[in-house]
């Protein structure tokens, strides 16, 4: 792609007469940028592909590679009129290596799902966040990692850990006769039961360089462990040093103001819309034009989340009924009767009626991006029912969040929301913001309750 970039450049150039007298610098660029790209680990097998995230590096390439060349021209006497040239190779050369690295992602996100390239994996530890590894694995199998088993020397049994589905293969000591069996690729270090010894582990890492494993490991207090963590040694020890978000830090503050900004700003721009659907709520059944429910957020704080109604008013006048939901399950989506009018199911599948939402913003009681707030009788129940749950009212609830873009809308595992949503509160940046608005984008056009 980047040979393509430049030839490209080089023929443009010469169609609308660009003069440059010495266009064989152009060719330092691809080794250029291959080398950067290098150098961030984009050559590497990655487990997780994150497009996004790897659209932002061959930018910074592309643009670093682009200096480098203008630099040696700027020093090099003799040597002008470059700058064009150079322009077009550096913007052929963004969208010609994103737009393949898009193209390959897709692929490869493709064949691991219909599991063409699946690794057999093997799990090492068969107690809960063993588990809770294989079901991970087997929900996403995008990630490429196809459990076959664990592998434990005290496995708990299958009525202590509910949800385990692989089967136990044998011990440790066992591990050349399993990966024989089972044609295993890539192991995962799960926390081995109690009467496990961490100290095993070392052995067990050593064992599967030798047959040519790849090691993956939860580590420890990995509910702690962000993307800031950095990595520090003391003679031959690694140490951890953990850095964690503060929600009601500087950061935050600047996250809140360019949340009032951006809500003023989408209200001016979406204003027609906004006043269209209200028109169309009064028209299409009786009522008001908003939908007011009782919300919890920040530090337990309650307000008032607007919509457009989309149900008839003798539905939403009873909106704090009970709703009885299974184990494990997030409230969402038509409860009851459907009562929906045509102008209510439209609104929804678009996420129309979400957009009253921009006031709330304004007011300061929801912020663009974050956990999505719940009812009080929900919280109630769930800061009972749900390790953790109360965590996420450390931030001010969103409109849009990181669980939301990952298809955990309506009635979805309540657990794996809270993992996502406090993933996002560990590790937080405006850049994944900026990274949940693209992918709202997208995701707001898939059919929702």
């Amino acid at each position: 792609m980047l040979v393509l970039a430049v030839v490209a450049a080089l023929i443009g150039a010469h169609a609308a007469h660009v003069h440059a007298p010495a266009p064989g610098l152009a060719w330092l660029f691809p080794p250029l940028v291959i080398g950067l790209l290098a150098i961030r680990g984009l050559y590497r097998h990655k487990i997780s592909v994150q497009y996004l995230d790897e659209a932002g590096h061959v930018v910074g390439a592309c643009s670093v590679a682009a200096m480098v060349i203008i630099a040696f021209v700027a020093f090099t006497d003799g040597v002008t009129g470059q700058a064009e040239l150079l322009a077009r190779v550096w913007a052929f050369g963004m969208i010609y290596v994103a737009g393949s690295r898009y193209v390959l992602s897709v692929s490869q996100r493709r064949a691991r799902t219909e599991r063409a390239v699946a690794r057999r994996t093997l799990i090492f530890g068969a107690g809960r966040i063993g588990a809770q590894v294989e079901r991970r694995l087997e929900e996403h199998p995008e990630l490429g990692l196809r459990p076959v088993g664990f592998v434990d020397a005290y496995p708990p049994g299958d009525d202590q850990i509910p949800g385990r589905q692989a089967p136990v293969l044998g011990r440790p000591d066992e591990l050349e006769e399993i990966v024989t069996r089972t044609g295993a690729e890539h192991v995962v270090l799960a926390f081995l039961s109690s009467r496990g010894s961490d100290a095993a582990l070392v052995p067990i890492v050593r064992r599967c360089d030798e047959l040519g494993l790849e090691v993956s490991l939860v580590p420890r207090l990995f509910e702690s462990i962000n993307v800031r963590v950095g990595l520090e040694h003391i003679g031959g020890m690694p140490l951890f040093r953990l850095r964690s978000v503060r929600p009601k830090g500087w950061q935050f503050a600047v996250k809140h103001t360019l949340d009032r900004i951006v809500a003023a700003a989408l209200i001016l721009l979406l204003g027609p819309l906004l006043i269209v659907s209200a028109l169309a709520v009064k028209i299409s059944s009786r009522g008001p034009v908003f939908f007011r429910q009782r919300r919890v957020g920040r530090d337990g704080r309650a307000f008032d989340l607007l919509k457009f109604r989309s149900m008839r008013i003798s539905d939403e006048d009873r909106g704090n009924v009970s709703v009885l939901l299974p184990e494990d399950t997030a409230p969402g989506g038509v409860e009851g009767a459907d009562r929906r009018t045509a102008i209510g199911r439209l609104m929804r599948r678009l996420s129309i009626d979400e957009l009253p939402q921009l006031f709330n913003v304004l007011l300061g009681e929801m912020s663009l991006i974050g956990p999505r707030p719940e009812r009080p009788e929900f919280v109630e129940l769930f800061e009972r029912r749900v390790n953790r749950y109360e965590d996420r009212h450390r931030v001010k609830s969103g409109i849009t969040g990181w669980a939301q873009v990952h298809g955990l809308r309506g009635k979805t595992s309540l657990s794996d929301r809270i993992e996502w949503d406090n993933y996002y509160i560990e590790n937080w940046s405006l850049w994944l913001d900026v990274k949940v608005l693209l992918m709202t984008i997208s995701a707001v056009f898939q059919p929702a309750e």
